[in-house]
């Protein structure tokens, strides 16, 4: 399974992968009510605002390289614009690409593993 589907469900990865648009960089976004642009932690990964934006941008980054299958321990969240990372991984070295990958994404401040464990 992958990342996106696994954490957002089967309907979000199907969204992601018919169509053309989906990305992890922000492009300025128009604000649904009229006026302003979207703030870039809440731009969805096909330009709307969604809640969850820049989780399910890191979740879809992480699907796109190879390196980094899913790992069934892990979950990304997201306070504004900090990207949170929850639960297992098995070395250090990868928790770390992890973290490069979502400083990576448009409108990632910064990542808090502090809820993620090494074993």
């Amino acid at each position: 399974m992958s990342w996106l589907g696994r954490l957002f469900g089967k309907k979000e990865e199907e969204k992601a992968k018919n169509s053309k648009t989906a990305k992890t960089s922000v492009a300025q976004a128009p604000a649904a009510t009229g006026g302003g642009s979207i703030p870039s932690e809440r731009v969805g990964l096909n330009g709307e605002y969604d809640e969850s934006g820049l989780a399910k941008r890191v979740a879809y980054a992480f699907d796109q390289d190879s390196q980094l299958d899913d790992i069934e321990t892990l979950w990304v969240a997201q306070t504004g614009s900090t990207v949170v990372l929850k639960g297992k991984v098995p070395s250090q070295d990868l928790l770390n690409k992890m973290v490069s990958v979502a400083k990576k994404v448009d409108g990632a401040a910064s990542v808090d593993t502090s809820q993620v464990t090494v074993s």
